[in-house]
């Protein structure tokens, strides 16, 4: 481990950098969140605008006239990665927060942000994502996110103790530590940040996860998107494992191991139900079907819990949205692992066309 970073003074500024595409009902908000932060020193908001298609674009150019601290650049290319690179070189300012238009900065995350780079001496700190919804569906998925039989007990997700982490939720980077391993690399559409704070923390860097820094975050709004959303996510994880190999935390590869049960419980379920298995090697065989039965009780009891929401038709919803999760994740994976991600992207942001945001 390096020495302790060099001391963050925040009348140095803070560069806050957000890749946008096709976020027309969330930008202004998220925008304004990030203008309400306060520091003792200058900020801007760097937007790296992708080739929106509801009226994104017009919108962010109307933002900028009106507030000279949002700077617009262009990212033709769409990729999450290449916005951040692009937005973090026409940056001004020796910290640089990452923020997403999909999401929403509790008052005064730059503050505290900065007070924990200056205590920890960090190159980079991140906190806790707090997803929300303004429907059933995207209520379902927030609670999901938020839960650790959702995402897989991520401290992000669901909270934890402050100390050293794997990686951080968005992330407030000191530029001198990202600059030094490279910035995000550009050939890896998600988990990007992931692999950039493995660099950091190879690189002798230390990362930092704070719970009390808080940012709202709105998931997917219907079912299609949600299982778009986590088969790119789990094929990159997949990629990601090819290349990184067992310095992926265990719990990524929870999923595809409950989906390579399934497909097994599934293939002996009919060799038991047409004859072709029978007697003390049908019994062998059905102990692929104990974890499924296990999951399916675990997913049952969750749904009782506060996790499954205050009413039949939320109970309902997050009886569809966990399984969802799960094993499109784990799917995804299988496909990354086993042919690589390549070009892959999600395309949960438009009905039929590729992007690779968040």
């Amino acid at each position: 481990m390096r020495d302790r970073e060099p001391a963050v003074n925040p009348a140095d500024g803070v560069s806050f950098v957000m890749p946008v595409l096709n976020e027309l009902d969330y930008l202004e908000r998220a925008v304004l969140t990030v203008l309400e932060q306060r520091i003792d020193g200058p900020i801007e908001l760097v937007l790296a605008l992708g080739p929106s298609t509801d009226g994104t674009t017009a919108l962010a150019h109307r933002l900028a006239d009106s507030d000279e601290r949002i700077v617009l650049v262009d990212n033709p290319q769409a990729d999450i990665p290449v916005g951040l690179n692009l937005a973090i070189r026409r940056a001004r300012f020796p910290v640089i927060i990452r923020v997403d238009a999909h999401s929403e900065l509790s008052p005064g995350y730059a503050r505290r942000a900065l007070e924990t780079l200056a205590r920890t001496g960090a190159a980079n700190v991140g906190g806790v994502m707090h997803a929300d919804g303004r429907t059933p569906f995207q209520g379902a998925v927030a609670r999901a996110y938020n839960s650790p039989v959702g995402l897989g007990g991520g401290s992000y997700h669901g909270g934890g103790d402050e100390g050293e982490a794997e990686s951080a939720y968005l992330g407030v980077m000191r530029r001198a530590a990202i600059e030094q391993v490279g910035l995000f690399d550009e050939s890896i559409r998600r988990g990007e940040d992931w692999e950039l704070n493995l660099r950091l923390r190879q690189a002798g860097h230390r990362v930092w996860f704070d719970p009390k820094l808080s940012v709202t975050y709105w998931p997917r709004e219907s079912w299609s998107r949600l299982v778009r959303q986590f088969f790119a996510t789990g094929t990159w994880r997949g990629e990601l494992v090819r290349r990184f190999g067992r310095r992926n935390s265990l719990r990524f590869f929870a999923p595809p191991l409950l989906v390579l049960d399934v497909a097994l419980s599934v293939i002996v379920a009919v060799l038991q139900v047409t004859g072709v298995v029978s007697g003390a090697t049908s019994v062998i065989l059905s102990v692929v079907h104990v974890p499924v039965v296990a999951y399916v009780l675990v997913i049952l009891a969750a749904v009782t819990t506060q996790l499954g929401g205050n009413t039949i038709r939320d109970r309902l919803w997050t009886l569809a949205v966990l399984p969802t999760m799960h094993l499109s994740w784990g799917v995804g994976f299988f496909a990354g692992f086993l042919r690589g991600a390549h070009a892959s992207v999600d395309t949960s942001r438009l009905g039929g066309r590729n992007t690779p945001l968040p």
